[in-house]
């Protein structure tokens, strides 16, 4: 898998789950990685990190255990993230802050445009907050569901969580 599609499928991942865009610059800068192990499967088009893989490229920081992403014959795209938790961050554009978020699993598939961030889910921009078992963003309608662990399908009855901030 080339760095280029690796680029996307972690960008689009990450980008998305901002409520706003990320640094533009951010796009042009070289992807690093770190990780204790790392492998390619070029005739399955299958990249794997695992332990304590770091990504970095400009503002945009993710920590996980493990990060595998692949890509179909139609050049569809799908990463996914664990760890305990996977952590994001990145710079948004405009002077509008931060975005920092984390989950025990990140997924993103660029064939729906659908972000799942699932297990202890939360996404921190500025004072707002989005916390519940699992947050699911679409990219295309930039429509948020964020899900307490009953509705999740897990145990417990853990409730969703949102702060919105005032406009000023």
């Amino acid at each position: 898998m080339t760095p280029k599609i690796l680029n996307a499928a972690l960008l689009a991942a990450l980008l998305a789950a901002a409520p706003a865009f990320a640094l533009e610059s951010d796009r042009s800068r070289p992807i690093e990685i770190e990780a204790d192990q790392g492998s390619l499967d070029q005739a399955n088009q299958v990249t794997t990190f695992s332990g304590n893989v770091v990504i970095k490229q400009g503002s945009l920081n993710i920590r996980a255990a493990s990060v595998r992403v692949s890509r179909d014959g139609k050049g569809q795209q799908v990463m996914s993230a664990s760890g305990s938790p996977v952590r994001f961050g990145q710079t948004l554009d405009g002077n509008k802050g931060t975005v920092n978020g984390q989950a025990n699993q990140v997924e993103y598939s660029s064939a729906t445009g659908i972000v799942k961030l699932t297990g202890n889910a939360r996404v921190q921009r500025g004072g707002d907050l989005a916390e519940g078992a699992s947050i699911v963003y679409n990219t295309r309608t930039e429509v948020y569901t964020v899900s307490g662990s009953k509705a999740a399908g897990g145990k417990g009855g853990k409730r969703v969580t949102v702060v919105i901030q005032p406009t000023k």
